[in-house]
């Protein structure tokens, strides 16, 4: 694996119809700012060869709606990505890291944003993008992360949706 990327899902509604957490839908905005995300990923030439996706409703929405901008992705929806911890989040990169040079994760925070900031700080990231992304991770956020020889992920870049003209993000 040569990429990594992390991404938190787009923008949902506050409350599913049937309670659970897991069935809440993207909002209009979540479905354009998905899209958005799913060009400016593929514009940069970060097209993933494999996406790890969280079952749930508006994980599998956010990846449905960026779909097209990158192509032929080899999906696997990943039940331990629902809620996942940052360190279960961790070992189901290294468990894909022999199975894709780009692999994109999409799930949830807190997981995905402390997962980032554990990279980040193992790879001794400057202070100032430390405290960019100690600021949070914005719905539809991306952390884009370059893959060494020794397999240390180095930060490459944070893009948000409000960055490229979407949503104001959260």
């Amino acid at each position: 694996m040569h990429r990594l990327i992390l991404m938190r899902h787009a923008k949902t509604e506050r409350a599913a119809e049937s309670g659970l957490d897991r069935d809440r839908a993207l909002t209009d905005r979540g479905r354009a700012d998905a899209i958005l995300m799913g060009s400016v990923l593929a514009d940069k030439g970060l097209r993933p060869d494999l996406a790890l996706v969280s079952p749930s409703v508006r994980t599998r929405q956010t990846w449905e709606a960026m779909h097209d901008a990158l192509g032929d992705v080899e999906l696997r929806i990943e039940p331990r990505l629902y809620d996942a911890a940052p360190d279960v989040i961790r070992r189901l990169v290294e468990d894909a890291e022999d199975q894709a040079g780009c692999l994109l994760v999409l799930a949830h925070n807190p997981g995905v944003h402390l997962a980032a900031l554990d990279y980040l700080t193992e790879s001794a990231a400057s202070p100032s993008v430390l405290d960019r992304m100690a600021g949070g991770f914005a719905t539809g956020a991306v952390a884009v992360f370059e893959v060494d020889v020794a397999g240390r992920c180095l930060y490459d870049g944070f893009l948000t949706p409000k960055a490229f003209g979407g949503g104001a993000g959260e």
